[in-house]
């Protein structure tokens, strides 16, 4: 590090938590974000604002004004733009020290599996149960972690998937028996619960490549904010799970 970087930076690498070597880990580090709407957002700025060296953005939508009542990453400027580029120009302008890598289109199969492998960790900030469930099964089998968020009305949840033998999935939680798809644009969404999610996302996110702390590794962390209620679900491997069970 350079003694701009060390500046930068300095707050963080006074936690004895993080200290200098977790600060190296997260600049010689390459994230995958897949999804820069609520929850993609804020957790793409504290990444970038915390110095992890490579963010790989991946989104194949436009920016909307709808989205701008919670998707904090872009602004009026940017709409008819994509969120792609949208974000990576915020970006930019948060940490220029950041290298941002724009994927404009929907990833699956061997493509999708291929920048899973190529990340040290992905961020989940998807909104479909498709995109998590192929997310998850990329996870598994190039045994990448995987932080998963999701928020709707003024409700959230976390959590952290290692992809690793002995761990749950994210398909241990869900099964193959899932209630019927909820979208935002159906059921309205409070603008912070997002970023309550998507901060807590990258702070998940931090923890698992520097090392530090607890992550929540096999446990389901669930938000009500209209009482402002936490709890944790401990999570179990399902042994006839399709995805990890072998």
């Amino acid at each position: 590090m350079d003694d701009e970087q060390l500046l930068r930076y300095s707050r963080q690498i006074m936690l004895p938590e993080i200290g200098f070597e977790g600060q190296q880990k997260l600049l010689q580090s390459r994230v995958l974000i897949i999804g820069l709407g609520g929850l993609g957002s804020p957790a793409a700025m504290y990444l970038a604002a915390a110095g992890v060296g490579e963010l790989v953005l991946v989104d194949f939508d436009q920016v909307d004004l709808s989205n701008l009542q919670r998707q904090i990453i872009h602004n009026s400027n940017s709409i008819g733009q994509p969120k792609v580029e949208s974000a990576r120009d915020t970006l930019a302008n948060i940490n220029p020290n950041c290298h941002i890598h724009c994927i404009n289109q929907q990833l699956d199969g061997k493509a999708l599996t291929e920048q899973v492998a190529k990340a040290d960790l992905v961020v989940d900030a998807s909104d479909n149960f498709a995109t998590r469930f192929a997310l998850n099964e990329a996870s598994v089998a190039t045994q990448t972690p995987l932080i998963s968020g999701a928020a709707i009305r003024m409700e959230g949840q976390v959590s952290v998937f290692t992809g690793k033998p002995g761990d749950p999935c994210y398909r241990c939680l869900y099964g193959d028996s899932i209630e019927v798809e909820q979208t935002c644009s159906e059921n309205g969404v409070l603008s912070p619960v997002v970023g309550i999610i998507g901060s807590i996302q990258a702070t998940e996110a931090i923890k698992v490549l520097t090392g530090a702390g607890t992550p929540l590794k096999g446990k389901l962390l669930i938000l009500d904010a209209l009482h402002m209620q936490w709890r944790t679900l401990k999570l179990s491997v399902d042994p006839n799970c399709p995805v990890c069970k072998d």
